[in-house]
């Protein structure tokens, strides 16, 4: 990323391995920069390209997806961040399908550093005005299969992006925060990348019934704002990212939204409070996702209304709410 701010969506088109991956969607693309977004995270499973752990090796018909990718964005003036959502040895979702530990074991680490050389090779001609590295989405310990700390992952993300900047200096690079993407990372405050947090407090209602969250059916329906939440709370939360901002590093919130049990009423009122908030430190964001349960395209909450826009149906209630932020 430049200095200028980015807004727009994550795109799930190499999201998971099993299956072949997406081409881009060029009318939701379309749509997206004709409403002024232009920022586009693609996160991404190495599992798509390689096979049975043999990080070294990478199926170049797949990788030209990405080829396609990056280019359909630029087209459009948009900025693409790819990322790697799992990596050799780690993901913040079933870890125990990996063989390794990132953090830990060094066939693991030496496999996620040479995909990002490779990456670095490949795309060495692309500006960073148009593409960015974000090197593993939102590290953290993960139980007994997979433990990491704070060192281990420092270590692990400067030799990486050592090893791309050896390739590519003007590269952009980004880190998620530690801790599933939530916690600051002042530590690599002097690695010159931008760095990604998160917008899913309170969790309790980004979260509501989400299958994946242990516990989370038997949570107590969430209201916003209540007598703890509300947009103060929401400030207060992000004070040691405005910290380390302080450092000269550029803060980006590479992921956020609201599940879809939660009342749209309600997840409006949140989303009008955490944009305004985005609007007032000057961050840009994109949210996960376009199309989906956490999406602007008929996302499922209860009490949503539709309106058919631009070929689509959208929550125009909640397009609005994201555009309000956008500062240039």
């Amino acid at each position: 990323m430049t200095e200028k701010k980015r807004y727009g969506f994550n795109m799930l088109w190499m999201y998971t391995a099993g299956r072949e991956p997406e081409e881009p969607n060029l009318k939701e693309l379309d749509f997206i920069a004709g409403e002024g977004f232009d920022f586009i995270r693609v996160p991404t499973d190495y599992r798509c390209w390689t096979k049975d752990f043999d990080y070294f090796r990478a199926d170049d018909r797949v990788i030209r997806y990405i080829d396609r990718y990056i280019a359909a964005c630029s087209e459009r003036g948009m900025h693409l961040c790819l990322n790697l959502h799992r990596a050799p040895g780690y993901c913040i979702n079933s870890p125990e399908k990996e063989k390794h530990n990132l953090w830990r074991d060094e066939e693991a680490q030496r496999g996620f550093v040479h995909i990002w050389r490779m990456f670095a090779e490949r795309y060495k001609g692309v500006s960073s005005k148009y593409l960015s590295f974000d090197l593993v989405n939102e590290p953290c310990p993960v139980g007994e299969t997979h433990p990491c700390t704070r060192e281990d992952h420092e270590k692990v993300i400067r030799m990486t992006a050592a090893a791309i900047r050896d390739v590519d200096p003007t590269r952009e690079i980004v880190i998620d925060g530690f801790n599933g993407g939530g916690s600051a990372l002042p530590e690599l405050a002097d690695l010159g990348a931008v760095h990604s947090g998160r917008g899913y407090e309170p969790f309790h209602l980004t979260h509501y019934r989400a299958s994946w969250v242990r516990g989370g059916a038997d949570w107590e329906k969430p209201e916003y704002p209540s007598d703890v939440w509300n947009r103060e709370w929401l400030k207060d939360y992000y004070v040691p990212w405005r910290e380390v901002e302080k450092s000269g590093v550029r803060v980006h919130i590479g992921e956020f939204g609201c599940y879809d049990k939660v009342e749209n009423d309600t997840a409006l009122r949140w989303f009008e409070d955490l944009i305004s908030v985005y609007k007032e430190f000057g961050w840009g964001y994109s949210l996960w996702n376009f199309r989906g349960p956490f999406g602007i395209v008929e996302h499922g909450r209860p009490g949503a209304e539709y309106e058919e826009y631009k070929g689509f149906n959208v929550d125009r209630r909640l397009l609005e709410i994201l555009k309000s932020g956008m500062t240039r």
